[in-house]
């Protein structure tokens, strides 16, 4: 039974009100943090607050990437977070392509075992982990902030199911062809997978983009320094703080991990369409 044209049209108008409604409150800090990241000192502690832009514009944007480092520490997350997001969903992939198309004794308690480390948390580790870093000698260094976090359960846990849901006859005719296992995942597991690739691609990138506490612990040079324990340091003066320069520098750190989910969304969302498919 259809709704008259008229009440169907008014259903539509404010359910349009709504999800605007809803997109304006979720985007309130980020639309706040933008008209404070163009205000001088002056204006962010005016009274009643100034919610529209500032006299300050560009300048706490240059004044964040020349004189706190802000450069360095976006370079030093992009090349850790593209490092962790290229090998764990390699690492994955090879993992769940083991699960699935080989035979070896205790798979299946190999698998539960890796879907059991999913309930331990990193912070639990941490004490174990900086132990073993600094006896590799490996502080401050890319290595610390990056081979800790090479496995992942929840990609190796992705790419088995998704290659679970494969048809075996696929893998039958490539061993028939001669393919090896290398030939077989790169010629078709890979372009059957580019959803899959792409969704944990971009939550592992996130992710590393949003460590705090681990680079807090086993970096102490501003040279090897990540992004998010930078903007902490923006803050640690409280009496002294300048929040214009904190929201700008929150404001440029948001830049490139928006920059990777506008590139990948569309397979984001067709990865975990398809994985609730099956």
């Amino acid at each position: 039974m259809q709704l008259p044209l008229k009440r169907r049209t008014r259903n539509e108008i404010l359910t349009h009100i709504a999800l605007i409604f809803v997109v304006l409150v979720v985007m309130s800090p980020v639309l706040f943090a933008l008209a404070k990241s163009t205000q001088t000192r002056a204006e962010v502690y005016r009274f009643p607050p100034m919610l529209g832009p500032g006299t300050a514009g560009l300048f706490n944007y240059r004044a964040v990437w020349n004189q706190f480092d802000l450069g360095i520490f976006m370079k030093n997350t992009l090349i850790v977070a593209g490092i962790v997001m290229f090998f764990k969903t390699l690492f994955s992939m090879l993992a769940g392509l083991g699960l699935v198309y080989f035979d070896f004794p205790l798979k299946d308690f190999v698998f539960y075992f890796i879907l059991f480390t999913l309930m331990m948390p990193t912070e639990i580790m941490i004490v174990a982990l900086f132990k073993l870093v600094s006896e590799l000698g490996w502080g401050d260094s890319y290595a610390a902030l990056t081979v800790p976090f090479l496995a992942s359960a929840t990609g190796v846990f992705l790419f088995r199911q998704h290659f679970s849901s494969i048809p075996a006859d696929l893998a039958d005719a490539a061993r028939v062809d001669g393919a090896g296992p290398v030939r077989f995942l790169w010629s078709i597991l890979v372009p059957m997978s580019w959803n899959t690739i792409a969704a944990l691609a971009l939550i592992q990138f996130i992710y590393m983009w949003n460590q705090y506490i681990w680079p807090l612990v086993v970096i102490r040079e501003n040279a090897r320094q990540l992004i998010q324990v930078g903007l902490r340091g923006l803050t640690n003066q409280q009496d002294t703080t300048n929040w214009g320069f904190v929201m700008a520098a929150a404001i440029l750190a948001m830049l490139p991990p928006m920059i990777v989910f506008i590139l990948l969304h569309e397979q984001f969302t067709k990865g975990f369409a398809l994985g609730r498919e099956k």
